[in-house]
């Protein structure tokens, strides 16, 4: 399994990522995750509408919590054929909790705990923690990844107007 260094820090401290890396054209790879109610859940179920997905650590970090609330609350903004995938190793008990104490309705959270299938297809699996780093990728309509954004201090939040104005371009 391939292994990048550096490419993401935590508090300055390089990590090491693994798995595959993506590209701006590629296929998105069809990973499985968990939902909220242990059912496992393939990205191929979203074909058809253009995803925002956002690896993040944990849901239960400020800055997690605060990037989950945002796109939440954009996702209201956006076209019906847009879905918010949220996705990180908390498990599916944790992100039902969190969704609920955070009033989340419009960001699907999905649990990548078992298998690691999502972090090492797009090589945002960080090989010391064993959680996801902080990435959002856009994926359009037919399945090809048309924007990502790898936040190199895990400890800081996307450019969410970068984000937004991809998946504009899109619908």
């Amino acid at each position: 399994m391939k292994e990048r260094k550096g490419i993401v820090t935590m508090r300055g401290n390089p990590l090491t990522l693994v798995g595959n890396e993506v590209r701006v054209g590629d296929k998105a790879p069809d990973f499985e995750v968990l939902d909220n109610e242990l059912s496992p859940v393939r990205f191929s179920k979203f074909l058809g509408k253009v995803c925002i997905i956002s690896s993040v650590p944990s849901l239960d970090t400020s800055v997690c919590d605060m990037e989950t609330r945002r796109f939440n609350k954009e996702a209201g903004q956006l076209s019906s054929d847009v879905v918010v995938l949220t996705i990180s190793m908390d498990l599916p008990f944790a992100q039902k909790r969190w969704c609920g104490a955070a009033g989340i309705t419009r960001v699907q959270t999905l649990s990548d705990h078992r298998d690691a299938s999502f972090g090492t297809l797009y090589g945002v699996l960080i090989k010391e923690l064993r959680l996801l780093a902080r990435a959002v990728f856009v994926v359009d309509r037919n399945g090809i990844i048309q924007y990502i954004s790898l936040v190199k201090e895990i400890a800081e939040e996307p450019d969410y107007d970068a984000i937004l104005t991809a998946v504009k371009k899109l619908t």
